[in-house]
Parts: structure tokens; C-alpha cells; sequence
């Protein structure tokens, strides 16, 4: 068996602003510093809700991103908590949701991604009916505007959010293709799971990790309804120094980089690789790094 043939991709590369940790402006002037093209942004809270943003505020927002030379590959509009497996909390996150669309419309992109909560095995739950519901609303909106919201891989199987997505009537809910997450918690294989997601596939995250543990629940990691609510300060912590997962600078982990890119070539993907470093010490360091390694396959 012959060794793969690197690569050569033409995918943009992203950051989230957020993973600098010195704020939204100066994370945009940093983003540019390292190198990236485009930049994904929080829009649930702070300067950046969309509640918080005028008409006049947003036109400026956009100006200055453009005058930056970047462009903007998504908003991030996870809501947290169990994601929209509580159908009493989910009216007013369905609500939220569509006000971060719209901002994304506003500011130049047509993605938004999110966490749905952990898609269950048993399609005949509440839980299930309950993510299934909402679901079907966000994407009937998102596909009425020509948008998207896009589902973060990880915590379930490839195959059955495949069967999940499968079941809405149209494509407004898609994937952000996360392969560190599904390495790391499941033990998926992303390389597979694009080939598999390859009709949903709208954005992509850029991050690599080792899983630990032989098994790993992943509501501990992911939360569940009746379990305990998602905290993206508590992932962080358990793959910054955790027992089950480490997330770590891309290349250095379990995500197969050669192959996934070339999947991602095989399907058709022509969009953004946004790097995402939710741990480290040195985050402006490392994700330098990540964009060498990114365009080294260009």
C-alpha cells in the first residue's frame, strides 16, 4: 500500500476570533497578523448579540472587518446548556437563533453554527421528537433566507446525525465538521464521516486531539437533557488537562490530516478550514502555527 500523496487544497483559513482571548477588535487586527483570510465570531452575548446590535452598528461591524482584508466564515451561535433537547426552552432558543441568523445575514455570511445536544439513539424519545422539531423550524427558516445552521460534529456518531439530518425536510440544519471532536470523544472516524455528511457539509473547524480513555460517555462531555448542561468552559478544562481527551496543535493528534483534507477535496468542500484552539497558554503562538500548517498543504 502506497503512502498518500499529500494534498493540495485552496480552502480559506479561518480563525475564531474568540480563541485569541484579547477581544473582538484586537482578535480581528490578530487574525490578520497570522495570516488568516477569514475570521468566525460569537453572536450570543457581549458587544456581539444581536441584540446589542443596531442596523448602523452592524454596517460598521462589517466595514471593518472588510477594511481588514478578512471576511467573515461564520457566526458561532451555541447557545449552550442541553441545545434544543428541553421543548419547553426551545420556543426562545429557536427565537435567539433566528436573530443570529439574521446578524450573520447582515454581516456577510450565511452560516451559523451551533451544538444541538447529543442526537439520541432511540428516534421515538421526547428528546429526539422535542431536537427533531426545532430543528425542522430552524432549517425551514435558514433554507427560506439561503442559509444555514450548521451542526458541530462530535457528539454522536457521523452515521446517526446522518440519519437525524436525513429525517428534516429540508438542508437549512447542516454540519460544521469538527474531526478533533470526533477523535477525541467518540472515537469516529472523520476521514469516514466526510465521506458520510458529505451532502451537509458547510463549514469546517480546523483542530486536532487524542482520546484517552478507552470510553468516554458523552454527556459527560456533551451534557444531556436530565444529565447535566453543556459548558464550553468545562470542555475546555477537560481538554486542556483532562483524564478522557486532550485537544492539541494540529498535526499533533489522531486527526488524520493528509486523508481528511483529501476527503474533503474528494466531496466537493471548496470552504473554510477556521481554526479553533480552546486551550493553551500561548493561543496567538498557536495558531500561527496552525495557519503554517494549513496553507503548507497549498
Amino acid at each position: 500500500m502506497t503512502d498518500l500523496v499529500k494534498p493540495k487544497i485552496s480552502n480559506p483559513v479561518g480563525v475564531i476570533v474568540e480563541s485569541f482571548g484579547i477581544g473582538l477588535q484586537e482578535g480581528l487586527k490578530k487574525a490578520v497578523e497570522v495570516g488568516a483570510e477569514g475570521v468566525q465570531i460569537y453572536a450570543v452575548s457581549g458587544e456581539t448579540d444581536p441584540a446589542n446590535l443596531s442596523a448602523s452598528a452592524r454596517r460598521e461591524l462589517k466595514d471593518r472587518i472588510s477594511s481588514l482584508g478578512l471576511t467573515i466564515s461564520a457566526l458561532c451561535g451555541d447557545l449552550g446548556g442541553h441545545g434544543f433537547q428541553d421543548a419547553q426552552a426551545n420556543p426562545a432558543k429557536i427565537d435567539k437563533s433566528k436573530r443570529i441568523l439574521e446578524l450573520a445575514l447582515d454581516l456577510g455570511t450565511n452560516i451559523v453554527t451551533t451544538h444541538i445536544g447529543i442526537v439520541p439513539d432511540d428516534a421515538s424519545s421526547p428528546i429526539y421528537a422535542a431536537m427533531q422539531s426545532s430543528c425542522e423550524e430552524l432549517s425551514s427558516y435558514a433554507s427560506s433566507m439561503g442559509a444555514y445552521f450548521a451542526i458541530e460534529t462530535g457528539p454522536e456518531p457521523a452515521e446517526r446525525l446522518k440519519s437525524f439530518l436525513d429525517s428534516l425536510t429540508t438542508n437549512g440544519v447542516s454540519v460544521n465538521f469538527d474531526p478533533a471532536n470526533m477523535v477525541m470523544v467518540t472515537g469516529d472516524d472523520p476521514v469516514q464521516g466526510v465521506y458520510l455528511l458529505k451532502d451537509y457539509i458547510v463549514h469546517t473547524h480546523a483542530k486536532d486531539g487524542i482520546k484517552l480513555a478507552a470510553e468516554i460517555d458523552p454527556r459527560v462531555v456533551y451534557g444531556y437533557l436530565g444529565f447535566a448542561g453543556m459548558s464550553h468552559d468545562i470542555i475546555a478544562d477537560m481538554a486542556s488537562d483532562g483524564a478522557l481527551f486532550r485537544e492539541v496543535p494540529l498535526g499533533e493528534g489522531s486527526v488524520p490530516f493528509d486523508r481528511y483534507l483529501k476527503a474533503l477535496q474528494d466531496i466537493g468542500y471548496n470552504g473554510y478550514l477556521t481554526i479553533e484552539r480552546e486551550v493553551g497558554h500561548r493561543p496567538e503562538e498557536d495558531i500561527r502555527k496552525a495557519v503554517e500548517f494549513l496553507r503548507a498543504y497549498r
